[in-house]
């Protein structure tokens, strides 16, 4: 009975209901749903563990970021203060040059001076003795 009615294409299954389907194909349907089903939910892990993941990296780009800025920030803190220290040398310096210019005016004053008491005291030792 099974076969007059295959001609037609109406089969009978394992459970003795009526089905349109051929039993083998109705059987490799239900198999290949299970393995969408199954396919869907691993995509479906595998987007969860991509947004977890792109998550993470993002979280790890700021922090880097951070980290960057700071190095950038200290980097400049050290170089205002390289310029800085250059800047004072330059100073120092400066003032030596004008201190040993002011120590040599200072020295032919002082020879000046002493030239100037030398004869003072010469011109008051001749008029005593005159």
């Amino acid at each position: 009975m099974a076969d007059p009615l295959a001609k037609y294409g109406i089969y009978v299954d394992d459970l003795s209901k009526i089905r349109v389907l051929e039993p083998e194909v109705a059987n490799q349907t239900n198999k290949l749903n299970e393995e969408c089903q199954n396919f869907i939910s691993k995509i479906t892990e595998f987007h969860t563990k991509c947004d977890e993941f792109l998550q993470i990296i993002d979280r790890m780009a700021n922090q880097v970021e951070r980290e960057k800025m700071k190095a950038i920030g200290t980097r400049n803190l050290l170089r205002s203060f390289a310029k800085e220290r250059d800047a004072q040398k330059q100073q120092i310096q400066a003032e030596i040059v004008e201190k040993s210019m002011e120590l040599e005016r200072l020295r032919i004053q002082y020879d000046s001076l002493k030239k100037i008491e030398i004869e003072q005291l010469e011109t008051i030792e001749q008029l005593t003795v005159n």
